[in-house]
């Protein structure tokens, strides 16, 4: 039965994730299958650079629990090793050259970090609230960023990025998650947020932005938008499937490259004619020293990409407070 609706009752806000919202703008037919359809079409293989990156992440955040005299070079790359994720991979051969890759990154990364500098928070999740949505999600790390007066500082959000494409200031600042992010860490936590961070480790490099509250402000109220289509999407679903009009008009696909990739690609016809099935290893970048490996059916395997622009500085450069603009 419907409920009955009272002029001045406080309209009932819609709950999302930037991952969400990120999957509606991207696909409505992938949001569909993701969050609608139940039950969830079956997915496609596990991919290998997603087990990668699961593995580097956890390996980091696992160092940042451990005591701060254990925080060791070694102990992150054991951690790697230690937690090591294998789904998607060719063979236990591919597997191996990444394990080994994966250590060194994890392990050149740590060690341009201060083990005594404790973390606001590690894999911590943060959520705000709005007139028209409840939105959270997780940070991989928030740092407490101070200068060297030891004078009030700032809380920054960092997000670790492990992906062979290499990534320009851009990605930072046009990114809804991190905004998102930092909205909710500062309304939180009750402290100045405005400055978020890529750490692509396969680079060594940190690319960020410091946000203004009008540029959060323009965030949110991107991220609203999105939200009232997903609102209006999911209702338009829950009548079609209770036998209303059918709304499979508004789940359209988009068809594109990206479509190899997709999950679901089994069940939707249109992507499958857009763009070749991608191999569950295509998307690795290749080490200098690894062997041969089977290719996807469009290549698979590329090399990573090159910046067309913006600003990219060495990885040390993070253990300081950010400066106005990038970093």
């Amino acid at each position: 039965m419907e409920q009955l609706g009272f002029e001045g009752m406080p309209r009932r806000l819609y709950a999302c994730t930037p991952t969400r919202l990120g999957t509606w703008l991207d696909c409505p037919r992938r949001y569909r299958m993701s969050y609608l359809d139940r039950p969830m079409p079956s997915r496609g293989a596990p991919w290998a650079h997603n087990s990668l990156g699961a593995s580097v992440h956890n390996a980091l955040a696992g160092w940042w629990r451990l005591p701060a005299r254990s925080r060791t070079v070694t102990a992150a790359g054991d951690l790697l090793d230690a937690g090591w994720l294998q789904d998607g991979y060719a063979d236990a051969a591919q597997s191996a050259v990444h394990r080994q890759r994966s250590r060194s990154l994890v392990e050149d990364y740590v060690a341009g970090l201060d083990p005594a500098a404790e973390p606001v928070g590690v894999e911590r999740t943060v959520a705000t609230r709005t007139d028209a949505i409840a939105v959270s999600g997780r940070i991989d790390r928030l740092d407490d960023r101070r200068p060297p007066d030891g004078g009030p500082g700032e809380l920054v959000v960092v997000d670790y990025k492990t992906g062979r494409h290499r990534l320009t200031v851009d990605d930072a600042r046009t990114s809804l998650a991190l905004a998102l992010y930092a909205l909710a860490a500062g309304r939180v936590l009750r402290r100045p947020c405005i400055t978020v961070e890529l750490h692509h480790l396969p680079t060594a490099s940190v690319l960020a932005w410091e946000h203004t509250p009008d540029s959060l402000a323009r965030q949110l109220s991107r991220a609203e938008d999105i939200a009232a289509e997903c609102a209006d999407a999911d209702e338009r679903y829950k009548v079609a499937a209770a036998g209303g009009p059918p709304a499979d008009e508004l789940f359209r696909p988009r068809p594109g490259p990206g479509c190899g990739w997709c999950d679901f690609r089994s069940h939707c016809r249109e992507g499958s004619a857009a763009a070749p099935q991608r191999l569950p290893w295509d998307g690795l970048s290749v080490p200098d020293d690894a062997p041969a490996q089977p290719r996807g059916p469009a290549g698979g395997l590329a090399a990573p990409d090159l910046p067309a622009g913006g600003l990219v500085f060495p990885m040390a450069s993070a253990s300081g407070r950010a400066r106005s603009g990038c970093l």
